[in-house]
């Protein structure tokens, strides 16, 4: 039997890691350099040490997000059945919440907050860290998640 070498899903996969690298951009010598390009946007540009971004998870804890009046940000926190989110919150008056779209999995903590006036807030959410299964070890410890956002 002859041996054969499929050349074209070879090119197909190394044409898709290529397009994968598109639209993200190499450190700047701040922060960790795993940056994404942001989405073209009419706010104006953030103030120093503060980042303008669509989307948060749970790596962004501690981070200081700016937006403009009537812009959207969107949380996004993965969890798990045993160890889940609680709903994200929002203090300062300057968030309103909106629609986030529908959360599929246990454990999942999904908001959409816009911003209504200047100022400051801070969102907020916890979960377990350890697994909360009857029956099984676990732990008190509680990982907390918050983002301070800065609406101009």
């Amino acid at each position: 039997m002859r041996r054969t070498t499929h050349h074209t899903t070879l090119a197909v996969a190394a044409l898709t890691l290529l397009l994968a690298g598109c639209g993200t951009q190499a450190g700047s010598g701040e922060g960790d350099g795993d940056t994404v390009s942001p989405s073209p946007s009419t706010s104006t540009s953030p103030s120093p040490g503060c980042t303008s971004v669509p989307e948060l998870d749970a790596d962004d804890s501690g981070r200081t997000v700016c937006l403009a009046a009537g812009d959207t940000i969107r949380v996004g926190l993965d969890g798990t059945k045993s160890r889940p989110w609680k709903s994200v919150t929002a203090e300062g008056g300057v968030l309103e919440p909106t629609n986030s779209g529908i959360v599929l999995l246990p454990g999942d903590a999904s908001s959409a907050f816009k911003a209504v006036s200047a100022g400051t807030a801070r969102l907020s959410s916890s979960r377990p860290l350890c697994a909360t299964e009857t029956g099984k070890v676990s732990c008190k410890g509680i990982q907390e998640w918050s983002v301070t956002v800065v609406v101009k």
